[in-house]
């Protein structure tokens, strides 16, 4: 098999593997990217593996530096503050900018990726729900089309993910589950504003939602006597 006309395809597999391997944290912050075990499992050279690498370190998934082994971006307390007193501005500025901006196709592909997530609740599938959450989120910045907003956007969302998955990683509670079903249907309520481009309505919802997130998340990612922000 010719490997250069297989690789933008194969490239792209391991960029989305990558992706969802960090940000439900089969891959915890801080560990080891073995370029060489990568190359073998995706069928590809390394110099694409190093270029993926470089580019994934630009968006924050990924740290570089020089003379060391690539590693998943790190996180600390400090990094889960940073997030919750950016995470308001940077999610309700998007929200408003999809309603105003969105094309009809991509409302469609929020729509799939909902109905994925409202499936991934329902099942109690933990690993899909950080991910198609994450994907929703990421459509809704793709719609915003500001070319500001929507790289700080995609790097609160890869702590966004991870700081979820922590608090996903303790057993349901009856309100817990109910708190899923209350973002999937805020997430519902998203998409009927963007639909009929009320910008304030979205950004208002996008609050409530990081908010309800904040709450949850706070309890379980935050440890004993850290004050996480009030929004």
């Amino acid at each position: 098999m010719n490997a250069e006309t297989a690789s933008p395809d194969r490239k792209a597999s391991l960029e989305l593997a990558l992706r969802r391997r960090i940000l439900t944290m089969e891959l915890p912050p801080g560990s080891v990217l073995d370029e060489v075990a990568l190359s073998e499992e995706f069928g590809l050279s390394r110099p694409p593996v190093r270029e993926l690498m470089r580019q994934m370190a630009g968006e924050g998934y990924i740290e570089l530096e020089t003379n060391r082994a690539a590693r998943v971006s790190s996180m600390s307390y400090q990094s889960l503050r940073d997030f919750f007193l950016l995470a308001p501005m940077i999610y309700i500025t998007a929200n408003k900018l999809a309603a105003e901006n969105r094309t009809k196709a991509e409302l469609e592909v929020l729509k799939k990726i909902q109905r994925c997530f409202r499936k991934a609740v329902e099942d109690c599938d933990v690993e899909s729900r950080v991910f198609y959450n994450d994907q929703f989120h990421r459509q809704i910045g793709e719609m915003a089309h500001n070319v500001y907003v929507v790289p700080s956007l995609r790097r609160l969302q890869i702590d966004h993910a991870r700081i979820g998955k922590i608090f996903y990683q303790h057993p349901n509670t009856p309100r817990m589950q109910e708190e899923l079903e209350l973002a999937s249907d805020q997430h519902e309520q998203m998409i009927e504003a963007i639909e009929r481009r009320d910008a304030e309505a979205s950004g208002e919802l996008a609050r409530l939602h990081i908010e309800l997130s904040r709450r949850n998340m706070a309890m379980y990612a935050a440890p004993e006597g850290l004050k996480t922000p009030i929004l």
